[in-house]
């Protein structure tokens, strides 16, 4: 197999990152690069690649940008390269269930690396040395704990690297109702995500043994038979455990949560009360604090004022 990636580019306005096209010797294809413009030279491009890395530039006309559907016009360098089976396996079974996946390669296509899973623990291949392979993927699991799908070039133990990480969706496990739940789903369609709501306990389990590490719960029942819903969760360490409540309801629910058998280093992973201190008054208010702390905590930020932070302001 052999994929062709976009080594790097000028203009086209805002583009999705982490664009890919994949093909094999006999011909068949899968994905696209800028909504197919680049076509003429992406695909032969494809074709030497599954046995010979390379690279290709194209160029794509205001004209023909703009009738795609891309913002303006632009240029690109494209590189191509073979894509191991065993690496080819592992990146396609990771996109098709929807976990998080990523590939490294030389940015001469010479070697390829590939992550998958939560955490992107299951590696194949490698880059050439373990100190590149090391630096590349605390790179990618970076960017993958952040939840940003994106494609970004950098030097690993001085070589240099291309790196694609594909982030899927998040989901946000709404349980229980109420005028909450409702703001929270709407800030959630802002964002992205993709929305669960369920009331009942058994479902709601169900949703959550679906959790990849991505997703989000947002517990709103304060009933004690939905600490089941906390527990699996807790116990998986997959994705963002949060339940909203008082301080009191708070307390009394890790006391039931330790009465269980859950650990000090598992409750540690319990947002609760879940969201920012921004002294949020109103439904949607709350659901701004709520997404707010879970972007926060996914990037390794304080939440703080941006005024009074020392680091870079974006993600």
């Amino acid at each position: 197999m052999g994929v062709v990636r976009v080594l790097q580019r000028q203009g086209f306005g805002t583009v999705a990152t982490g664009q890919l096209l994949a093909g094999t010797a006999d011909g068949d294809r899968a994905g696209a690069l800028f909504e197919g413009t680049m076509d003429t030279v992406a695909l032969p491009l494809l074709s030497s690649a599954v046995s010979t890395p390379g690279t290709a530039k194209g160029h794509v006309t205001e004209i023909n940008a703009l009738d795609a559907g891309l913002a303006c016009a632009g240029g690109a360098q494209l590189l191509g390269h073979p894509l191991p089976a065993p690496a080819a396996a592992a990146l396609g079974a990771a996109l098709a269930d929807g976990e998080p996946c990523a590939l490294a390669s030389t940015v001469d296509g010479s070697a390829v690396l590939v992550a998958a899973g939560a955490g992107l623990k299951d590696v194949v291949g490698t880059l050439g040395g373990p100190d590149t392979d090391d630096i590349a993927l605390a790179r990618m699991r970076e960017l993958a704990r952040i939840g940003a799908t994106a494609t970004e070039q950098g030097d690993a133990a001085g070589t240099p690297v291309l790196l694609d990480v594909w982030v899927p969706v998040t989901t946000m496990l709404i349980v229980g109702r109420g005028a909450i739940g409702t703001a929270l789903a709407a800030q959630c369609e802002l964002l992205g995500w993709a929305v669960r709501v369920e009331t009942e306990l058994e479902p709601a389990i169900v949703a959550a043994k679906e959790f990849t590490s991505v997703d989000v719960l947002a517990l709103l029942d304060h009933g004690p038979a939905f600490d089941a819903v906390l527990v699996e969760l807790l116990r998986s360490g997959r994705g963002f455990c949060g339940a909203l409540g008082s301080r009191h309801t708070q307390e009394v629910r890790r006391r039931r949560l330790r009465d269980a058998g859950i650990t000090e280093e598992e409750l540690a992973r319990l947002h609760g009360p879940m969201g920012l201190d921004v002294g949020a008054a109103r439904p949607a208010e709350t659901a701004v604090s709520v997404v707010a702390e879970v972007l926060a905590v996914r990037r390794g930020r304080s939440g703080g004022p941006l005024s009074a932070a020392a680091g870079r302001i974006g993600g």
